[in-house]
This record gives structure tokens, C-alpha cells and sequence, in this order.
């Protein structure tokens, strides 16, 4: 294995280990309707939570990595993302759960800009290269209710503070290469043109698409729990064929892009995934599953075409356009999960789930009014781009 992939692969690890942390927030929900008596839009405030402070802090972030490099950022953000997540099995009060599920989407917006630059440095911002590193991510995600829900459902909420072990060991794995990487701190001067108008309307495609995934992720559990047998399992089933078919997807999506352009996959992507809603919502019994995976797969083959697109828009901006994309257009949909809740709480799961189809298909019409950039995705480190 070349230096290269060693470090991408690392790289995608340390990703994995922080988005556990947001894959393990809708684990949650059933736990703490059920243990903690919360209600719909009660249990909204803590994806809330988890995401509005990672969407305003986290460009912030992408701005202070625009001018100096911080890689101890990384390896403090990853152990503050498990903390938060721990510190659930000690508070028992709903405004000490908001603040500790807060703490751990502080420690993801500290993450993800610098993680993002380091990334583009290191696989040279190929498409392929990009897309493992986001793959990291995704599996973590997918990984969330295969390990949470075992040991919430033999220990209950209390059993938090063993969550906390993968942040230490993914922090562990990444120190290494941290080390290497902070002696070859200077940054190189960024060429090219920001194309602000393009990159507003990505952020809004990814607003859009950040609403749909926030809404699915967050009620799909309890709505499979309700459609399905064996209920806290088959709530945890559903939420790992979300979260595979997105690991799956960003893969996927990096391929395509090679292939067919970063645009058409987006736009084709989007639409499927309108259709593949439309059959989460309507197709009754164990076969709701295969149009999850569907809908996870149409969601997340655009994903790393976000921030290679934000960053090739905003050449001389990366720390920020990174920020931006994973961080407040990102997260933004956590902002909207109250309203989906109050929805949920006056109608129905399924009518919440119905409101989602039309954003995945407002993001590709929106898709048709982008433009390649002039800055090559591949163009833009010293290194060679894995493809």
C-alpha cells in the first residue's frame, strides 16, 4: 500500500470514529422516548441540538483553517465528539441532554474543516480519492446502531460511557500520521477565481438535501419500530440499511463522477431518491427496506460531489468552503427537525416522511443551473490524485 492510500485510509478511519457519534443521536430517539418519556418534538431538540451547533460553529472553523493550519484540532475535536455522547449515561435532565448532545456536535464542527483540507492534500482531490474519505464517515454512520443499540438495549442509557471507546481508539489510530502531518504545516498559496453565485445555490441543494436525510434519519426508527415486527430491532435494522446504503453511495457516487461529470450524477441521483422516498412511504411491510436502501444510496452518491464542488467554487477559500458544506448547509437540517416533529405529533410518522419527497427533486432542478467549475477537482495539491 503507498503512502498515499495508508494516509487516506487513516484518514477515513479517524472519520468513521467521529461520524459514529451522529449516526448514534437517532439510535437514541427510541431509547429516550421509551426510557425518558419524551415526546416527538422533545426528542427533535436533541438532533437540534447535535446539529445547529455544528451548523454555526463549523465555518468558523473552515475560516480559522483558511489561515494557519490546527491539526491538534483534529485528535481534541474527536475525543470531544465520544465525551458528549458519554456523558448522557450521568445527566438524566433534559436540559443537561440537550447540552451534552450540543458538546458532541461542537466536537464534529471541529472536525470536519481541517479534516476536509487534510484530505483534499492528501489523496490530491481525485474524485475516487475523496469519496473513500467520506466513505469513512458513512461506514461510521452505518456502524452507529450495530454498535449503540446492543448496549442500550442490555444497559439502557446508562450505558452511555462505553460509546465513548471509539472516539479513543479512532483518535489513537489517527495520532501518528497527525504528527507527521504537523511538521509539513505551511499551507500553499490557492489559485483561481470564487465563484460565490455557484456555490450559494450547492449550499442550498445541500440545505435541501440536509432536510430530507435529517427528517428520514431521525424518524425512521420509530416509524419501522411501528410497521415492522420485533420493535427496538427492527427500528436499529432499518437505521443500519440507511446508513450502509449512504457508505455505499459515496462510493458509488466518486465512481460515477469519474465517469459521467460531478453534475449529472448529482441531478440523476436526486431524482431516484425522490422515487425511492415516495416507496418508503407507501410500499407496506419488510419491503420498506429495500426502498430505504434506495433512498440512502440517491441521498449520498452526491455527497462528496458537494465538497469537491464547494472547494473547486471557492479555490482560494478551502478551510470555509468545506466548513460550509459539511457544517452549516449540512447540519441546517436539524434545524427543521422540530417542525417535522410538531408534523409527526399532529398527523402522523407517515405523513412526516411524505413531506420529504419533494426536496430531493427542488435539489436536482436546482442541479441544472450549476456549471463545472474552472478549478479541476484533481488539480489543486502537489500530490497525485487517487482515481
Amino acid at each position: 500500500m503507498t503512502e498515499q492510500r495508508a494516509q487516506t485510509v487513516l484518514l477515513a478511519s479517524g472519520h468513521g470514529s467521529v461520524d459514529l457519534y451522529q449516526g448514534v443521536v437517532p439510535v437514541l430517539v427510541p431509547f429516550l422516548v421509551a426510557q425518558r418519556h419524551y415526546d416527538y418534538v422533545a426528542v427533535s431538540g436533541f438532533v437540534l441540538a447535535a446539529s445547529v451547533l455544528s451548523s454555526v460553529v463549523q465555518p468558523v472553523f473552515g475560516l480559522l483553517t483558511d489561515r494557519r493550519s490546527l491539526p491538534w484540532l483534529i485528535p481534541a475535536s474527536m475525543l470531544t465528539t465520544g465525551l458528549g455522547v458519554a456523558l448522557l449515561g450521568v445527566v438524566s435532565s433534559y436540559p443537561g441532554t440537550l447540552l451534552v448532545i450540543a458538546l458532541s456536535g461542537f466536537g464534529v464542527a471541529g472536525f470536519h474543516p481541517e479534516a476536509a483540507r487534510l484530505a483534499r492534500s492528501v489523496t490530491g482531490g481525485g474524485h475516487v480519492g475523496m469519496s473513500w474519505f467520506f466513505l469513512g464517515g458513512n461506514v461510521g454512520f452505518a456502524l452507529a446502531p450495530v454498535i449503540a443499540s446492543p448496549i442500550l438495549i442490555i444497559g439502557g442509557l446508562g450505558a452511555a460511557p462505553l460509546l465513548a471507546i471509539p472516539a479513543v481508539l479512532g483518535t489513537a489510530l489517527m495520532l501518528p500520521m497527525l504528527r507527521r502531518e504537523s511538521a509539513r504545516s505551511a499551507r500553499p498559496a490557492r489559485a483561481g477565481t470564487d465563484d460565490w453565485p455557484a456555490f450559494r445555490t450547492l449550499s442550498a441543494i445541500i440545505v435541501l438535501r440536509s432536510v430530507a436525510y435529517v427528517g428520514l434519519s431521525t424518524f425512521l426508527g420509530l416509524f419501522a419500530a411501528q410497521r415492522l415486527p420485533h420493535g427496538a430491532a427492527a427500528s436499529g435494522l432499518a437505521l443500519f440499511v440507511l446508513y450502509s446504503g449512504g457508505a455505499v453511495g459515496t462510493v458509488l457516487g466518486g465512481r460515477c463522477a469519474a465517469r459521467c461529470g460531478r453534475l449529472r450524477t448529482l441531478r440523476v441521483a436526486y431524482l431516484a431518491s425522490a422515487v425511492a422516498l415516495a416507496g418508503v412511504v407507501f410500499v407496506p411491510g419488510p419491503a420498506v427496506l429495500v426502498f430505504v436502501a434506495a433512498a440512502s444510496l440517491g441521498l449520498y452518491v452526491p455527497f462528496s460531489l458537494h465538497i469537491t464542488l464547494g472547494q473547486d467554487y471557492l479555490p482560494t477559500r478551502m478551510g470555509t468552503a468545506s466548513g460550509v458544506t459539511l457544517g452549516l448547509a449540512a447540519s441546517v437540517g436539524g434545524a427543521f427537525a422540530p417542525a417535522l416533529g410538531a408534523i409527526a405529533q399532529a398527523s402522523s410518522l407517515r405523513v412526516t416522511l411524505g413531506c420529504l419527497i419533494v426536496l430531493p427533486v427542488l435539489a436536482a432542478l436546482l442541479g441544472w443551473r450549476l456549471r463545472e467549475p474552472s478549478v479541476p477537482a484533481a488539480g489543486s495539491s502537489g500530490r497525485r490524485a487517487m482515481v
